[in-house]
């Protein structure tokens, strides 16, 4: 693709993408102002995107159907380029679809927890394509052919997709989404019936002209390196960078919108995000267990973690059993010591016995690498659940100041046996 001859009218981009978020008004119902700008956005960014090196995935998740996923996802198809809608394409299929003459599919996959919910089986080509094709590139190995006279050929899996589904979705795709959690329109929240053969003519009037647009700011797309919100890198600015390149392209309001919306989305899908079996345990023991000690051994540990009515220690495993010290020493070994050796536990001395524990100096690296940032300290703070050693006894929680006063003095005789 070229730019346009600068002989034709210059194109207005940021009226012609108020009016696909206009467009998007009339039939969906989003739960925020920033997710009309970042689908917006998205669309267009489907028209560019052999000028980006990656691709944000759209993912319209609710916990609850008739939310608006599947509709919101029919807008989304009027306004993307070649867009191809799926429930249950094998990978082979979409790997030829994105190989094929005519140009880069939209891929729009409804009903995406079929592919990675709970009860989803025998799909882990199709997530394998879905895992690889955010970065340009991405290739997969295929076996062609008839019978016996097969050949190897590398397919690409490089396109942009939108998904809607029920539930959440991996790490793996939600790290690489723009994520809007749709729910059940309230009762004074109204959207115009889409009728197919009426409003899709509409729909892809707007495409055609957002592909006229984006023709004449290609080469403006493809050298563009968008400035980032404060805070926001890696992987997230990995996701918004086309969309804040298309905003930058539009100008207008849009620069500051998507910005806005940018932080604002990035915030709701942290606030959402459900941490990982891992990081959840070491949270746990820095915040709820430890709180201060710098050891402890593990029968007070797993007191403590299955004490706590918030947690899932208590019924870790599909078939409900609790945490056991075998499930907790497996979980820490997949974490370093600030040596790089393996959390392992360790003999603790207490009175005259030396039972197995943890150390706080083995998971200080791990903390401070994979765990939020901690509470702030107040008065109030050590009054959180806990568990303590006394004499190599369990000792149950009581006044606030007696295991502040066992933080700072009973753990300075706890030895490790040798």
């Amino acid at each position: 693709m070229t730019s346009a001859n600068t002989s034709e009218p210059s194109i207005d981009g940021a009226a012609l993408l108020d009016e696909v978020e206009a467009f998007h008004r009339r039939f969906n119902v989003f739960p925020t102002e920033a997710a009309y700008v970042a689908v917006a956005l998205w669309d267009a960014h489907a028209h560019l995107i052999d000028a980006f090196d990656g691709t944000a995935r759209l993912a319209f998740l609710s916990p609850e159907p008739g939310s608006g996923k599947s509709r919101a996802l029919e807008i989304v198809e009027t306004l993307t380029p070649r867009a191809a809608t799926t429930v249950n394409a094998s990978a082979n299929a979409l790997f030829r679809l994105v190989e094929a003459d005519g140009g880069t599919p939209t891929l729009l996959f409804d009903e995406i927890d079929t592919v990675f919910g709970p009860k989803a089986g025998g799909n882990e080509e199709v997530r394998g394509f879905l895992n690889s094709g955010y970065r340009r590139g991405a290739k997969s190995l295929r076996c062609v052919g008839d019978g016996s006279n097969q050949n190897t050929e590398w397919f690409s899996s490089f396109c942009a997709v939108a998904m809607a589904g029920l539930g959440s979705l991996p790490d793996t795709i939600l790290t690489r989404s723009v994520i809007i959690r749709m729910r059940k329109k309230a009762p004074n929240e109204k959207a115009e019936p889409y009728r197919r053969r009426v409003h899709e003519k509409q729909g892809h009037a707007l495409r055609d002209r957002l592909a006229d647009w984006t023709a004449t700011i290609h080469d403006q797309i493809a050298a563009a390196w968008p400035e980032m919100p404060e805070g926001v890198s890696d992987r997230p600015a990995d996701v918004w960078e086309p969309l804040l390149a298309v905003a930058d392209a539009a100008g207008g309001h849009w620069p500051e919108r998507a910005r806005a919306a940018c932080i604002t989305l990035i915030k709701s899908a942290q606030q959402g995000d459900e941490a990982s079996v891992g990081v959840r345990l070491l949270t746990d023991l820095r915040d709820r267990v430890f709180c201060g000690a710098d050891r402890m051994p593990t029968a007070a540990i797993l007191e403590v973690l299955l004490g706590l009515d918030d947690a899932p220690w208590a019924d870790l495993a599909d078939d409900g059993k609790a945490l056991t010290a075998r499930g907790l020493s497996k979980l820490l070994s997949q974490y370093v010591r600030p040596d790089n050796s393996p959390i392992r536990p360790r003999g603790i001395r207490v009175g005259s016995g030396t039972p197995k524990g943890y150390y706080s100096e083995d998971l200080s690296d791990a903390w401070a690498r994979y765990c939020p940032p901690p509470p702030e300290k107040s008065a109030t703070s050590a009054t959180s659940a806990t568990s303590q050693v006394d004499g190599g006894e369990s000792v149950a929680e009581g006044p606030s100041e007696s295991r502040h006063e066992f933080t700072e003095t009973d753990t300075r005789q706890l030895r490790i046996a040798g």
